[in-house]
């Protein structure tokens, strides 16, 4: 394992990864830990070596870039779609030429397709769990966390041979490259938290307009505080003592205490900046409060129920058959794309148009689908 800091080593190692026909690569981030979610390691590995990048010390990441947009050599991930998209967002990078092995796994019928599952089944090997939740952003990183992630990459080039030839055997490869080339397009879709992301707290729409308010204010505060110090909003306070807060709407330090959600050390820590959120609540006029607009129900279609019933019905079964767990085969809302465009009978075509099915999913379960339509 080498670790990169400088831009000589790291010219190096993407030049010896460049002639490799495979490199399996993953990252490693600051969502756990720090407010503003980045890239703090890159891994990339082939059977030969594997390289530690480290983006606190390289000020050109580029051809880190460069590698994964070379078509010529293969990219492995496990469970790609976080690191493309976090590539994406800090560095625009795009990759290229891809194999997931988680999408692999389920492709395959594998019961359980998280890494560990998959290494120690097909490898042979026990990954350790001590550094799951570690601080990456912390330097100089331990001995044990850099050997820690080495190992996320360094076993992918085996886990892709096994299961790539356990597709293979299954007839599903196809099925798999598929799904490996519409990742590709993957960009980060996220962006500045808006105005009424408070309202995604669980429980928040339940509130009435006063207690809707605290919890705007009490969320305001913890993004203001969490973002100033750099740390994770959850380790300020957690989204069920908001909740509490804002239910309770305390006047006063002793109402704090008789808050059953909100554990007596962080009253004691943020009892100030708590109340003083809430009072600001309770000082808006009625007109200011925060209302939840509700979308009407739109209203009961019940032929189009049930041919989402039978079409679910058909996937089941061949679901079933197949040995894939019927969500992998075909999403819900897939079938109710197709029970609404409603392909005439025969009609493969019919069922390419609209354009959310895939051409293995067609092929694995048009007939069965097109058979379930009146």
């Amino acid at each position: 394992m080498n670790y990169i800091r400088t831009p000589q080593a790291l010219a190096d190692a993407v030049a010896a990864l460049s002639t490799e026909p495979l490199v399996a690569a993953d990252t490693e981030a600051a969502s756990f830990h720090r407010y503003r979610d980045r890239i703090l390691l890159i891994q990339l590995a082939c059977p030969s070596r594997t390289e530690i990048i480290d983006p606190l010390a390289l000020t050109d990441l580029s051809p880190v870039g460069a590698l994964l947009a070379n078509s010529t050599v293969e990219k492995i991930f496990h469970d790609a779609d976080y690191d493309l998209r976090a590539l994406d967002r800090d560095y625009a990078f795009r990759a290229r030429r891809l194999f997931d092995t988680r999408i692999a796994a389920q492709l395959a019928g594998e019961p359980a397709v998280g890494l560990a599952a998959l290494l120690e089944k097909y490898v042979g090997v026990k990954l350790a769990k001590e550094h799951q939740k570690a601080d990456w952003s912390r330097r100089p990183l331990p001995a044990a966390m850099l050997a820690y992630a080495a190992a996320d990459t360094e076993h992918l080039p085996a886990l892709r041979e096994a299961l790539r030839a356990r597709l293979a055997a299954l007839g599903r490869l196809a099925w798999a490259e598929e799904e490996f080339t519409r990742l590709e397009d993957l960009r980060w879709t996220g962006g500045p938290e808006g105005a009424e992301a408070f309202l995604r707290i669980k429980g928040a729409k339940a509130l009435q307009p006063r207690p809707l308010a605290a919890l705007r204010e009490l969320y305001g505060w913890r993004e203001t505080v969490a973002a100033e110090q750099d740390r994770a909003t959850f380790r300020i306070i957690g989204n069920e003592a908001l909740l509490a807060v804002a239910r309770a709407l305390p006047r006063a330090p002793a109402d704090l205490a008789n808050i059953a959600g909100l554990p007596g050390s962080l009253a004691n820590r943020h009892g100030a900046a708590l109340l003083g959120a809430v009072r600001q609540a309770l000082a808006l006029p009625e007109r200011e409060l925060p209302r939840v607009e509700r979308a009407p129900r739109q209203p009961r279609d019940p032929a189009l129920e049930a041919r989402v019933e039978r079409l679910k019905a058909a996937r089941n079964q061949v679901a079933a058959e197949l040995g894939l767990e019927p969500g992998i085969l075909a999403a819900r809302s897939t079938l109710e794309a197709v029970a609404r465009a409603r392909p005439l009978p025969n009609d493969r075509a019919g069922l390419a148009r609209g354009g959310e099915l895939r051409r293995w999913q067609i092929e694995a379960l048009g007939d069965a689908l097109l058979s379930a339509l009146p």
